[in-house]
């Protein structure tokens, strides 16, 4: 059995307000079995007390905010380690905010200042900010985005998302940010070292190919997909690359674990 469990949530613990019950079992049984776990999220606007809150009302009891390793807080751990100095830039919202803020991160306004422009999902974003975000990305301040996420799921349709404002400035500034997010593995490797364990101790439980599955490959870890959320099976297996593991949900997940079939 893994020693600790990383788990995506839209999709995998619940699809909007549809709570999917076997996930929510199974934490539960991982918090009895004394199991490590976390939840990775690419979302940069919540915090991860908000977002403990709401596992909270879906059944999860025991989480805190411990429990939960977002985009922005991967995003603020980086610029707090590499460039402890700098004036960061901010595009994006409270959970972002908060995250640097945590971390006693200097923000400024200024293009000509900034050190860092740090980028996630800004639902009040205008055109001056993007332009001064340009402006200091082209003056060589390092450029760095929670995630790629190019739509956000709404009652409305697909709405841009954090990675739709990233492409934005990628054109107007010719330049590639380094993504925190899922599906690159910087998350992934700051939730391996939260938990204090070995890659090949940790497992990445998720529906999305594209985001949760990926970002286990990318950082070399095994990876668990469930047919709970946006990929159907007929999609998973066209793909070259196939997850560790393949099945309906947790509650099957866990059946094999009882009985023995999986070794780790």
């Amino acid at each position: 059995m893994y020693k600790g469990y990383l788990f995506d949530l839209d999709g995998t613990m619940y699809r909007g307000s549809e709570v999917i019950e076997s996930a929510v079992l199974f934490v539960n049984w991982l918090e009895e079995q004394g199991v490590s776990y976390l939840f990775v999220t690419n979302n940069s606007t919540k915090t991860a007390e908000e977002v403990a809150k709401k596992m909270r009302t879906i059944g999860c009891q025991h989480v805190r905010a411990r429990h939960v390793v977002t985009s922005s807080d991967v995003a603020a751990t980086t610029i707090a380690r590499e460039f402890p100095q700098a004036q960061a830039m901010m595009i994006g919202e409270n959970g972002l905010m908060q995250a640097l803020e945590a971390k006693h991160i200097s923000l400024t306004s200024d293009e000509n200042v900034a050190d860092v422009v740090v980028i996630g999902l800004d639902t009040d974003v205008t055109y001056e900010k993007l332009a001064k975000a340009t402006l200091a990305i082209r003056n060589g301040a390092t450029f760095i985005a929670t995630n790629p996420d190019t739509n956000i799921p709404s009652e409305r349709g697909l709405l841009p998302g954090a990675g739709a404002l990233v492409q934005l400035l990628v054109t107007a500034t010719q330049k590639k940010p380094r993504i925190m997010g899922k599906p690159e593995p910087a998350i992934i490797h700051a939730a391996c070292e939260r938990l204090a364990l070995n890659p090949e101790e940790v497992v990445m439980v998720g529906d999305n190919y594209q985001t949760d599955i990926l970002a286990g490959m990318n950082a070399k870890i095994s990876t668990l997909w469930v047919d709970t959320g946006i990929h159907r099976r007929e999609y998973i297996l066209q793909q070259e690359k196939q997850p560790t593991h393949l099945v309906e949900d947790l509650a099957e997940w866990k059946l094999q674990l009882e009985g023995g079939v999986i070794g780790k």
